[in-house]
Formats: C-alpha cells, sequence, structure tokens
C-alpha cells in the first residue's frame, strides 16, 4: 500500500501538468507580455507560447485559422473587426494597454525640432499594418513635414523592426514605442516623447479568440494581466 501511494505522488506531477496557451502580440508589447509570462507561469503551472508580428499581420493569420487563444494588438480596429466577424468570445474584447510614441535620435537632442529639420533617414514602422507605424505617419502629417521626407522613410514590417533599425546604427533615428527603449533602459536625453495630440491614441485591445482550446484559462489570463497596472505603467504604457 504505502509502495503504491508513494508511486501515486510521484506520478501526481504529470497528472497536474498546466495547459498551454497560444497567444498572438503586436511587436510592441512582447518584451513586456515576456516578464507577465515569466510570472504567470511560475504562479499557476500553466505555459504560454507567444508569437510575435504586427498587428495586421497576426490578425490576417487569425483569419486564416491560425490556432491562437488570445490576440493582443496594437489598435482597437482589428479586435472589433474580429468581433464583428464572431470570431472571438463574447465580452472578452478589453483595451489592456495605452502604447506611447517616441522619438529616438541617436545624436544630438530630440524634439519636434529636430524632427521637423532632420535631413537623415528615419525609420518607421509600416503604416498599413502597424499602428504604430500609422501614428507615425500622424505625427509627420500634422507636422506638416511628411512630404520632405519622401524618400528618407525606412520602412519595418513591425515596430520591432523599425526599433532595430536605429539600435543598428543603420538609421540615425527613428519613431519607435515608448515601451521599446524602456525595455532597452534607453537614456531620456536620447528619446522625445511625441505628444499625444499629434496622434490618434494608441488604445491596445485584447481579445479571446472562440477556436480556443482552453478559453476560461485563456480569459483569466487577460485578466492576470489586466491587475498588473504597475508594471504596465513602468514599462512606458498608459494605463485606464
Amino acid at each position: 500500500m504505502l509502495r503504491r501511494l508513494a508511486t501515486l505522488l510521484l506520478l501526481l506531477p504529470l497528472f497536474a501538468q498546466g495547459a498551454e496557451l497560444r497567444v498572438a502580440v503586436a511587436s510592441n508589447f512582447a518584451h513586456t507580455l515576456e516578464q507577465i509570462v515569466t510570472a504567470y507561469e511560475s504562479d499557476t503551472g500553466h505555459r504560454v507560447r507567444v508569437s510575435t508580428g504586427s498587428t495586421g499581420a497576426l490578425y490576417t493569420q487569425i483569419q486564416h485559422g491560425a490556432p491562437y487563444d488570445l490576440f493582443f494588438a496594437a489598435d482597437v480596429e482589428r479586435p472589433k473587426l474580429l468581433e464583428q466577424n464572431d470570431k472571438i468570445v463574447a465580452g472578452s474584447r478589453t483595451t489592456y494597454a495605452i502604447g506611447q510614441l517616441a522619438l529616438w535620435q541617436r545624436q544630438g537632442k530630440p524634439s519636434s525640432e529636430s524632427l521637423i529639420h532632420w535631413q537623415n533617414k528615419l525609420a518607421i514602422a509600416n503604416p498599413r499594418i502597424a499602428p504604430y507605424g500609422y501614428a507615425a505617419d500622424q505625427v509627420l502629417t500634422a507636422l506638416k513635414i511628411k512630404q520632405q521626407f519622401h524618400g528618407r522613410l525606412v520602412t519595418g514590417a513591425n515596430i520591432l523592426q523599425a526599433y532595430q533599425y536605429v539600435d543598428s546604427g543603420n538609421v540615425d533615428a527613428g519613431l519607435v514605442a515608448l515601451s521599446q527603449l524602456k525595455a532597452a533602459n534607453i537614456p531620456a536625453e536620447q528619446y522625445w516623447l511625441v505628444p499625444h495630440k499629434l496622434y490618434h491614441p494608441l488604445e491596445q485591445q485584447a481579445v479571446v479568440l472562440k477556436r480556443s482550446s482552453h478559453p476560461k484559462l485563456a480569459q483569466e489570463f487577460l485578466d492576470y494581466i489586466e491587475q498588473q497596472q504597475q508594471l504596465l505603467s513602468s514599462a512606458g504604457y498608459q494605463t485606464q
């Protein structure tokens, strides 16, 4: 009897193995999500597999049947479209963070004036598929300098690639996510926080997808993230 009990105790961890969630996340939020995932996995025993890309590219994958449980977008538009197409769990669409855009300039003092008079190339994310790229385009339009950057914009497939262009030294400046600069401990004197009045709010929403294998667990993970307000704020996001 004791031997059988000992065997059962050894097998308990196998029986109690956590489930695995598959999460699609916009590039700007990837680093912050990794921090949250580490704590979540430690707290719960569940696993989270993360796929990163531009919001537009991930949305297209989901439309074509990609097997994700959750989608963390960098905008409101795509989660709304998924809701309208009956692809999400009812009531799951929620705003988890509000992003902020910054001008990262490796040399000189970054400001609105430095951007207006910038003579070199500028890195941005693709405005057609990346919300941070669309916001960057709005900034250039609001400052009435979009035309002068014709032929000098280096466009990344997503905000991570735009950041990497500057980080590698291939481009001297870029409009990137504040969260990326915070994650890399970039000194504040190297970037200018773009005033919110120059672009539409980067409200970022998440949804639980209807094809999820673990919809209840996915919602619990979403609730877990919404409890991390202090971490989100320190990571460069506005919170509600």
